[in-house]
C-alpha cells in the first residue's frame, strides 16, 4: 500500500498524487461519494486505478490516505 494526496483542482475536480513515484493524474471516478461513505475504487484519467478504504467524507482537501493498486496505467 502506498500513501497518496488527494486534492481538490482549479475547476473543482479531484487529483491524485502519488509522491514516491511522482505520478498525478485527474481521478475520473470514486466509486463512494456521500457523506457517510467516500472512497473505494479510484479510477484515474490515466487508465490506472487504485482502492482507498472508505471513510467519512473529508471536510476538506487535500487529503492523505493510503491506497493499493488495482490496474496499471496505460503509457
Amino acid at each position: 500500500m502506498a500513501n497518496i494526496m488527494i486534492r481538490q483542482n482549479a475547476a473543482g475536480g479531484l487529483v491524485f498524487y502519488l509522491p514516491k513515484r511522482d505520478l498525478e493524474a485527474a481521478i475520473e471516478s470514486i466509486e463512494f461519494d456521500t457523506a457517510e461513505k467516500w472512497g473505494g475504487v479510484l479510477m484515474l484519467e490515466n487508465g490506472g486505478s487504485y482502492y482507498v478504504d472508505p471513510i467519512a467524507k473529508p471536510a476538506r482537501l487535500p487529503i492523505s490516505v493510503r491506497a493499493r493498486r488495482l490496474g496499471a496505467a496505460e503509457d
